[in-house]
């Protein structure tokens, strides 16, 4: 699946990531944040159960369900990591 990634500083110095179907735009739910766009045009196995670096569990049923996939809060990706 090609998907758009998007970006946002959280606190404790920290991020989360957003994945969304290439050319789609953020569902309105999430647009209410400061999402910044990473990266275009990825291509991402969404069979995966979990895609790192971003930290998303289960990315094809988080699609599915709301069309979007997110980083959980509990795996936000410390900024020393989120070269992504």
């Amino acid at each position: 699946m090609e998907v758009d990634i998007y970006r946002r500083a959280e606190a404790g110095d920290k991020f989360s990531y957003l994945i969304v179907p290439q050319g789609k735009p953020i569902p309105e739910e999430a647009t209410n944040t400061d999402w910044a766009l990473r990266q275009q045009a990825v291509h991402i196995d969404e069979t995966a159960e979990h895609l790192h670096p971003y930290e998303v569990d289960r990315p094809r049923e988080q699609i599915q369900e709301k069309g979007y996939a997110i980083t959980g809060v509990n795996n936000q990706v410390p900024a020393n990591q989120a070269g992504a």
